[in-house]
């Protein structure tokens, strides 16, 4: 197929949604051209490949690149866009597990639907977040994300839902990625235990930090639908610092449904506030401590956070 560059280009990862996404292409991509118009597309085989795809889509001249997948593929072409300078547009097509940075911009799931707010919405402009850590090779390393990077509970959670059994038995792709962050999270709950780390917010003092979950927030969601910074905005200059402190396995337990509507704030152990750069490293030079980045597991401590204004833009649904 030759490049025509002034098509809008779509990123499709053929593995996500438990490979839902490759068995429903022909179908989805039939609804989207007559919804939507002419487009091209490539498919990702490897992690990395979205990345490398936007890039260079981006540098081909391409001005209106699109995601079909879940949060990771999300965060690897918006990275491919970030990394080319270019000023390219980003569009959604949902298909994954998790669905938080889709939720956060109003994009429906249905394909036909996310076709038409494409076609026919809006251009806006929204922070990033950009982490620089170790990567598992121990190189020092930076990534930008869109939702929520974060250590503790989470990563812990992310890890067991990557490995964990399929829920292919429930019927929406919504339900089976909220059931298995659920599930893999009640897991690790039982086995819950306190990390302590440093940590520095902008221009202030080096703290000692005692915390079960440390999460940096551009976005309001992740886990799958999990309201963890219900007052981050993704225009608003700043990364929502939300950490869930020394707790209670049982408190969690009888919780739990908070972290759904955002009303874990109101607990004692939860400390919520703003900052533009976030700097933290564990207390224990020798403990390994895993990060999470828009549900995907990178890398370690230590890291900076840093928020990037008016970073990207993003088609998003006219309202």
């Amino acid at each position: 197929m030759s490049i025509d560059s002034s098509l809008p280009l779509v990123i499709v990862n053929p593995k996500s949604a438990g490979g839902a996404t490759n068995e429903r292409w022909a179908g989805v991509a039939s609804d989207f051209r007559a919804h939507f118009g002419a487009f091209q597309v490539a498919f990702t085989k490897k992690q990395g490949d979205g990345i490398a795809l936007a890039k260079r889509g981006a540098e081909a001249g391409r001005r209106f690149i699109i995601a079909c997948g879940g949060d990771g593929t999300i965060n690897e072409v918006a990275n491919g866009i970030l990394e080319s300078g270019k000023e390219v547009e980003l569009g959604i097509l949902p298909s994954g597990t998790g669905g938080d940075f889709r939720r956060t911009i109003g994009m429906p799931t249905d394909a036909r639907e996310a076709a038409k707010q494409m076609r026919d919405g809006a251009t806006k402009w929204i922070d990033a977040g950009r982490v620089t850590f170790l990567d598992h090779a121990g190189e020092r390393v930076s990534r930008h994300f869109l939702n929520v990077s974060s250590f503790g509970l989470s990563a812990s959670v992310i890890g067991r839902v990557k490995t964990s059994a399929s829920l292919d038995w429930l019927p929406l792709d919504v339900f089976r990625g909220r059931a298995s962050f659920a599930l893999s999270t009640l897991q690790e709950v039982l086995d819950l235990g306190y990390t302590t780390v440093r940590v520095k917010l902008d221009d202030g003092e080096e703290k000692l930090l005692n915390t079960i979950n440390f999460c940096v927030a551009n976005s309001r969601f992740f886990g799958g639908g999990m309201m963890i910074a219900p007052d981050a905005r993704i225009n608003d200059g700043f990364l929502d610092v939300v950490n869930i402190g020394d707790i209670r396995t049982a408190k969690i337990i009888f919780n739990a449904y908070k972290l759904y509507n955002g009303s874990h704030l109101d607990l004692s152990e939860v400390k919520h506030r703003h900052a533009r750069r976030v700097e933290v490293a564990p207390a224990n030079e020798t403990q390994t401590i895993f990060i999470e980045t828009d549900g995907e597991l990178p890398g370690r401590l230590p890291a900076i956070y840093e928020i990037v204004p008016n970073a990207l833009q993003v088609r998003v649904p006219k309202h």
